[in-house]
């Protein structure tokens, strides 16, 4: 099913519904993008394992999400159904074996369920996509860049959410004096930010930030044999929270752009990835989002990564982004409302006609697995569109059950590395270390004061007790002078130390609460 240097994908009908010819992706220009479209149960799904089938067995590994939980199938060998036997009959694939096969997985899950652990700490995340997760105003997001500047420039990492969480209730409580240095700091904005930040920790955020952090290599392994790892993201339960899966996915984008070196155009992609239910991550962006999005997808290329976008509407995806994706699969669309006909043209603009149909009402006539498909070729000019039937996967079409994930899991080359948190010093035990020294030396001042003021009003004796340093004289130097009655302005370091003791105690006390609340649950 792969010739030297092409990826099968089906093969094209003639007008009579004969055979016409093979439709390939040539892996010199798989890291030249794509996309997927196509209206819910046409066969999306379905295409994308086949394209992941056929990457991997180029030897090229592969980043996708199983949104719907079905893709997990690919990690075990397929069956002989009559529906997969006779779309290969149909295509002129022999069936008699039909060739199954299973393929290398690697689970992942942000919430340690159904895969690997997946992580990255806030520094990695930085203000920008924090901003888009929390959907920040332009106050907030400038908030947001200021609390990342403090942190640089003091030596705080900024790891999880306790580690925000800490450093905004320091900015906050000394937001005139940091205003100076930095740039006018809301007090409001802080407050909405730390709202915001609880929402995200309530919907599972807190799984997502921290140590250890997911290592890109990890996501780019081959096999002894030469294939390439298939890594899969649990994403049925992410979905609930449809903002954290897209700037998940585009921060993994991100990394990759930022860590991966140059390398032109390679003889096959060194990563492809699939981006699942990718109008998430263009809905309501800000401009900027939206920038940032088109120069990853514009400049990754030369990194060797190639990725696909999967929506059910072409018109989900900007036309700045959408004018860099050279390979296309488009699925059947319905054309009911205005929109969907708009969408209907704009996916037959988007091709190179043919001239024995017309583009616009073959595909709201497609059948289930049947795509206008339309590959580089040549010197990277797109084919024709052709009318083909998409060869039916060698993997299981359908999910692993439970102990069949496992079973992946438990020789999975990653095993081990994610599946355990590790809480290093960072921001907050930072913060609270300064704090308490402050404070020690905030009362040991205060004490000394107080004792001066016993010591004149009772002319100066007093008890000593020999060898526990009682008896030392007092250290020469300036003295603490005692706290008058009136009002003094709290130091920065005494608001620090009253901040970070705030923090602290929230922390345990909502801890205690939900431990007795659970224990109550249980009873």
């Amino acid at each position: 099913m792969l010739e030297e240097g092409k990826l099968f994908i089906g093969t094209s009908r003639k007008p009579d519904d004969s055979i016409n010819k093979g439709e390939y992706l040539e892996l010199k220009f798989g890291n030249r993008h794509g996309l997927i479209t196509g209206a819910t149960g046409t066969g999306k799904t379905i295409t994308l394992q086949v394209l992941a089938e056929g990457f991997s067995n180029a030897g090229v590994p592969v980043f996708c999400a199983d949104v719907k939980g079905d893709l997990s199938g690919i990690g075990a060998i397929g069956e002989p159904k009559d529906f997969i036997l006779k779309r290969a009959e149909q295509i002129g694939l022999p069936t008699n074996p039909y060739e199954f096969q299973e393929f290398p997985v690697i689970f992942w899950d942000l919430y340690g369920e159904k895969g690997h652990r997946v992580r990255t700490t806030m520094s990695e995340m930085g203000p920008l996509l924090l901003s888009r997760l929390m959907n920040a105003t332009d106050a907030q997001e400038g908030v947001l860049n200021i609390a990342f500047k403090i942190a640089d420039q003091g030596g705080l990492p900024l790891l999880d959410l306790k580690d925000l969480q800490a450093l905004l209730n320091y900015m906050g409580d000394n937001a005139s004096a940091l205003s100076n240095q930095f740039g006018f700091i809301s007090k409001a904005s802080v407050g909405s930010i730390q709202r915001e930040l609880l929402i995200l920790e309530q919907q599972g955020a807190e799984h997502f930030f921290g140590e250890p952090a997911l290592k890109i290599t990890d996501i780019m392994r081959t096999t002894n044999d030469g294939r390439g790892a298939i890594s899969v993201l649990a994403a049925d339960k992410l979905m609930m929270n449809p903002r954290l899966y897209a700037t998940f996915l585009l921060w993994l984008l991100s990394e990759l752009f930022e860590e991966l070196p140059e390398v032109g155009d390679p003889d096959k992609p060194k990563l492809v990835f699939f981006f699942d239910e990718a109008h998430l991550l263009f809905n309501d962006a800000p401009k900027a989002l939206i920038e940032r999005v088109e120069q990853v997808v514009r400049l990754i290329r030369s990194k060797g990564v190639g990725v696909y976008f999967v929506t059910q509407n072409p018109l989900d995806v900007p036309d700045t982004v959408l004018g860099q994706l050279g390979n296309r699969v488009q699925h059947a669309l319905r054309a009911y409302t205005p929109r969907d006909q708009k969408a209907v043209k704009t996916a037959a603009d988007t091709f190179r006609p043919n001239p024995d149909f017309d583009c616009a009402t073959v595909i709201t006539n497609l059948g289930t697995g049947e795509a206008l498909v339309s590959t580089l070729e040549g010197k990277g000019a797109p084919s024709m569109v052709e009318r083909t039937l998409v060869r039916p996967p060698q993997s299981r079409v359908g999910p692993l059950t439970e102990a069949e994930r496992q079973k992946v899991m438990d020789v999975s080359p990653v095993r081990g590395l994610y599946d355990e948190d590790f809480d290093r010093e960072s921001a907050y035990e930072l913060l609270a270390a300064r704090a308490k020294k402050a404070a020690d030396a905030q009362a040991e001042a205060q004490e000394r004061a107080e004792q001066q003021t016993t010591e004149a009003n009772t002319g100066g004796s007093r008890w000593t007790l020999p060898g526990f340093g009682d008896d030392e004289p007092e250290a020469s130097g300036k003295q603490a002078r005692p706290r008058s009655s009136g009002y003094q302005r709290e130091t920065v370091v005494e608001a620090a130390m009253k901040s970070v003791a705030r923090t602290v105690a929230t922390q345990v006390g909502r801890a205690l609460v939900r431990g007795i609340l659970g224990s109550l649950s249980r009873r």
